[in-house]
């Protein structure tokens, strides 16, 4: 073996790369003087993943000629060892290894089934992964692996947290609409704030490339009789309506094959709506739904399936679904439908609930203690007339904007194709007084959340309150990073990206009992352990030059509120490239199939204040066994490659 490989690290390691790779890679360093640049070059050719804040560190630590700014062969064979060699993956490797050096076929079988849980593991898949990792020759046709092909099978996707089989579809899509949660963005147009911010078409085909599959356009009557789309009454910049179009047309289905939704905020008068139709038409041509799916009438909503590379229309709509297929064939150009709506003065949808009242003082005390209060004033109610071009109108066909009353007013009155949109103060208060109702509700029609209009950063709601309740259309600013995105992000991660995730089936029953506030029955509860291992290459704190972080990585649960919790592992002191914290930590799920996993990696700053380094989110019935290798993401969602923590994950 020594013939083909030079062993770069000391005799107790056995990391070993190709002698004649390393020989082609160093032959401009004969001088045997290496710079920075050049030790990044060779780093690369060697396919060593590395983050050059951290390789600028080893380098000047390293180096015995700082002034010079080279190193030695040998110093960089130290650069190497540094970066290369994972202490806690070669413990695990001794412990299969009968000889600490190379891991026999029939070992690496054990260790697939005891520690990966590859149940089926055998020796077709044993050598398939030799084969794939290991990079001696002569050590592959032993049928065997090394510390090298062993540390590349453990950094490989192969050994990721997250299950390879949820990265395609794997979902039934075959099931109404109103069963799935549906990935959705608010105000989709802006890229900034609610009140002077840009509006851009970015917002669109950005949200299109996440997987997004209902956006909102706010449509305005425009000049030249050209609709535009902004934030009405503020500052925000204006689109027109038809590039909107254009874009969506382009990018609607890249990323996923299932329906797109455009939740259309319509403010424009009739004969600017007849342009919006004769765009949608036009531009969009065959993706446009026009009509029902099939020649009978139905009674209930089609499925993603059925509607693959299809755009909806949501808006309001005059009359019936039944009337609008009567009518089908019929040149409604310039007629115009109109409708009583019942309109509230005051909307608590706009209302910031945590809004503090003033103390009262001790005299309206004791004046209130002898005399009653008035009760509240009832909200004025107005009537307005709505009037809409029957072209546009026509074109709405199974997501027809309802306004929502009650509860008991959807059960008696409401259509299969109707679909509510519910402001979140009030949302909120109707999941907290009557979260049963509302799962049933959810499970009955189609339901879309939007931020209250008081957040004028565009800031955003914590979207699992109210898919606990089993909201479909869960809307958020995509435009604004956080904590909500993050786990927006981690749950549609879900079923290949697809922006469709199947409800449970508690979600979709007709007589469910649930109650995410009081979780009772049999939910199948797991207990999850998670055994935090280490970390790799941690991104550097933005207030340190060196690496020297102080990192602590945050594991939470988010899910119903019994299953909320967050713990934290202990601070290791200035060291960002290869932490180690070997802690784990066990957490009881009540309710699996709507819990996420949140894995944040912080610097501590002070006693009160950590920086944020990565993060990375995901559903928990989506992690993968066994030890894994967790990915970590910046604020804005970007890779942190080659950043990583290291995990042992069990749950049953």
């Amino acid at each position: 073996m020594e013939s083909f490989y030079m062993n770069v690290l000391d005799n107790q390691k056995h990391t070993q790369i190709r002698s004649n790779s390393f020989d082609k890679a160093t032959d401009e360093f004969r001088t045997g003087k290496i710079n920075l640049d050049k030790t990044l070059k060779l780093l690369i050719k060697l396919n060593i993943p590395f983050d050059y804040v951290h390789v600028k560190y080893v380098f000047k630590k390293i180096s015995n000629q700082p002034k010079t700014g080279t190193i030695t062969i040998e110093e960089f064979r130290a650069i190497y060892r540094t970066l290369a060699h994972r202490s806690e993956i070669h413990e695990l490797f001794c412990s299969y290894s009968p000889n600490r050096k190379i891991l026999p076929e029939i070992n690496l079988i054990e260790f697939l089934r005891k520690e990966q849980f590859v149940i089926d593991a055998n020796e077709a898949i044993a050598s398939e992964l030799i084969a794939k990792y290991e990079p001696v020759e002569e050590v592959q046709r032993k049928k065997q692996m090394s510390f090298e092909g062993f540390l590349r099978y453990m950094n490989s996707k192969d050994c990721l947290i997250y299950k390879r089989e949820h990265t395609i579809v794997y979902q039934n899509m075959n099931y109404p609409l109103r069963d799935y949660f549906i990935s959705s963005s608010h105000n989709t147009y802006l890229i900034s704030d609610q009140l002077i911010g840009p509006s851009h078409l970015w917002g669109y085909s950005s949200a299109l490339m996440k997987g997004c599959r209902c956006l909102e356009i706010d449509c305005w009557d425009g000049p030249q009789n050209d609709p535009v789309v902004y934030h009405g009454h503020t500052l925000t910049s204006k689109i027109t309506f038809r590039t909107v179009i254009e874009v969506i047309d382009k990018y609607a289905f890249v990323i996923s094959d299932y329906p797109l939704v455009l939740s259309l905020e319509n403010h424009c008068s009739p004969k600017q709506q007849e342009v919006m139709a004769d765009y949608l038409e036009t531009i969009l041509g065959d993706k446009l739904l026009t009509t029902i799916i099939g020649d009978t009438f139905p009674t209930d909503l089609p499925s993603p399936e059925e509607l693959k590379f299809k755009i909806l229309v949501k808006n309001k709509k005059v009359g019936t679904l039944e009337e609008t297929v009567l009518r089908r064939g019929l040149d409604s150009h310039g007629e115009i439908g109109e409708f009583v709506e019942e309109v509230e003065q005051s909307e608590d949808d706009e209302a910031d609930e945590s809004t503090p009242t003033p103390p009262k003082s001790p005299l309206l005390k004791r004046r209130n203690a002898v005399k009653r209060s008035p009760p509240p004033p009832r909200k004025k109610r107005k009537i307005k007339k709505v009037k809409l071009a029957m072209e546009l109108s026509e074109l709405v066909i199974y997501t027809k904007a309802e306004k929502f009353k009650s509860f008991e007013h959807s059960r008696a009155n409401q259509k299969f194709y109707e679909m509510n949109s519910i402001g979140e103060v009030k949302a909120r208060k109707l999941a907290k007084q009557s979260a049963n109702e509302f799962v049933l509700h959810t499970a009955k029609f189609i339901t879309r959340i939007y931020p209250k209009g008081t957040r004028a950063t565009s800031s955003n709601y914590n979207p699992q309150e109210f898919w606990n309740v089993g909201c479909q259309m869960v809307a958020l600013n995509f435009q604004t990073p956080g904590l909500q995105m993050e786990l927006q992000n981690g749950k549609f991660m879900d079923n290949g990206r697809c922006g469709y995730l199947l409800k449970p089936e508690f979600m979709r029953d007709s007589a469910t009992q649930f109650n995410p506030y009081n979780v009772t029955g049999n939910h199948n509860p797991i207990t999850l352990s998670i055994r935090l291992i280490s970390g790799y290459q941690l991104p550097p704190s933005n207030l340190s030059r060196t690496n020297k972080a102080d990192p602590l990585v945050h594991v939470e649960i988010h899910g119903v509120p019994e299953d909320q919790v967050k713990q934290q592992t202990c601070v290791i002191k200035s060291n960002a490239l290869c932490p180690r914290w070997n802690e784990t930590f066990t957490f009881n799920v009540q309710v699996p199939e709507l819990a996420l996993v949140r894995f944040s990696v912080e610097d501590q700053i002070s006693l009160a204040a950590n920086e944020f380094l990565g993060q990375y989110t995901l559903p928990l019935l989506c992690m993968n066994k066994g030890y894994r290798h967790v990915p970590l993401f910046s604020k804005l969602g970007d890779r942190l490659d080659p950043a990583s923590l290291f995990v042992y994950i069990w749950y049953y």
